[in-house]
């Protein structure tokens, strides 16, 4: 039971730092022309000065969504680490993890949002642009069933002495 506490809290931490990544770097979309496209910024490399230039994405209400609904993955994933702590801390033996678990789960179910979201509404700012889906794209899809696999171990996760 060690083990596996210590292996859910490892994959917690992982999908945690994921998280932060694919919310907060700027890798989403990167076109074939030196533009990349990111749920924040769309920044274009200018090649006469070779320098990046950045400006806010567009104003559509489906980008300030993603951009919400991964902020708030990031706050249920974070607070479901610290109440993880707090429950294993104050919790008495034979206790289940249920807070931390449903809070995971949350926090897979708004990612997924959020990548099905984009998933759906982005060629609406690429579409003059050729290009492929960045690696924060990927991480966001990788941290949605990684999020529900976790939660799930926790709701069946025994405390134990």
């Amino acid at each position: 039971m060690t083990l596996l506490l210590i292996a859910v809290s490892v994959l917690h931490l992982l999908v945690l730092i994921l998280l932060f990544i694919a919310t907060l770097d700027k890798k989403w979309f990167v076109s074939t022309s030196d533009e990349v496209i990111d749920i924040w910024l769309n920044c274009y490399n200018t090649n006469n000065t070779d320098t990046w230039i950045c400006k806010n994405t567009s104003e559509n209400e489906w980008l300030h969504a993603v951009q919400a609904l991964m902020m708030l993955s990031v706050f249920f994933a974070s607070a479901a680490f610290l109440v993880f702590l707090c429950q294993l801390y104050a919790m008495q033996r034979g206790g289940l993890f249920y807070t931390t678990g449903i809070f995971q789960i949350f926090s897979g179910l708004t990612v997924f949002s959020a990548a099905l979201i984009y998933s759906i509404h982005s060629p609406e700012i690429v579409n003059s642009t050729r290009g492929r889906y960045g690696y924060c794209f990927y991480i966001a899809w990788m941290c949605c069933p990684l999020l529900l696999v976790s939660g799930s171990m926790y709701i069946h996760l025994r405390k134990k002495k």
